[in-house]
């Protein structure tokens, strides 16, 4: 389980076929590494990957055929970079919302445009994605926890505040970006709750009629 709030920013030193799959070495920079130890999970601009080896200043993973066709991990090469964060301990600061490292879908960035000091991404979504998000609700996007700002049938919209920028990997988006996507948990357990035929949508007399409101 993750937060969404960005630990450092890592770049792929190696990628190497191992059997099918990918080994990934990745340069962890400013991530403390001092409490990670091998099996332990971390996310990959949003992708949960094991540590399967390490040195003082790298991780490695191994990544599934799954994960590289779901995923923007296929796309990337060395020298790329993406965001890291390492699994939430008890007790830690929830700064984000819940997120559980299991990609969604992959968005397109499909607009950027300055916003006073920030920056406005619009991002398309797969169809079927995008009843699990709302307007001022939450979005994983690269493993980044954001709100959502607009949202509409295929397509929603966040604000970059110039923070997030410097941290992440947002500032390098352009139009065609492809990013990993996680929607809030709840929304997704709760549709799943729902009884069958609710599915097309979740409004408030449904929620009522279900007992999760009065």
């Amino acid at each position: 389980m993750f937060t969404g709030i960005i630990a450092a920013l890592g770049k792929i030193e190696s990628l190497h076929a191992t059997g099918g799959d990918i080994r990934m070495t990745v340069a962890t920079h400013d991530l403390d590494l001092s409490d990670v130890k091998l099996g332990d999970s971390v996310a990959n601009s949003g992708v949960c990957l094991t540590v399967v080896d390490m040195t003082k200043a790298t991780l490695s993973f191994d990544v599934s055929r799954e994960s590289l066709e779901r995923t923007s991990l296929g796309s990337l090469s060395s020298g790329s970079e993406i965001n890291l964060e390492k699994a939430l301990a008890v007790g830690d600061r929830l700064g984000g919302h819940f997120v559980s490292g299991h990609v969604d879908g992959l968005g397109k960035v499909i607009a950027r445009q300055e916003s006073a000091r920030s920056v406005q991404f619009r991002f398309e979504v797969p169809a079927g994605l995008e009843r699990y998000i709302a307007e001022k609700g939450s979005i994983c996007i690269d493993g980044t926890s954001l709100t959502v700002n607009n949202v509409a049938d295929n397509w929603f919209e966040v604000n970059i505040i110039p923070h997030t920028m410097q941290e992440t990997i947002m500032s390098g988006y352009k139009i065609g970006t492809k990013v990993n996507l996680e929607v809030d948990l709840i929304a997704r357990y709760l549709e799943r709750l729902l009884p069958s035929g609710h599915t097309s949508g979740i409004t408030r007399e449904t929620l009522l009629n279900n007992g999760f409101i009065k």
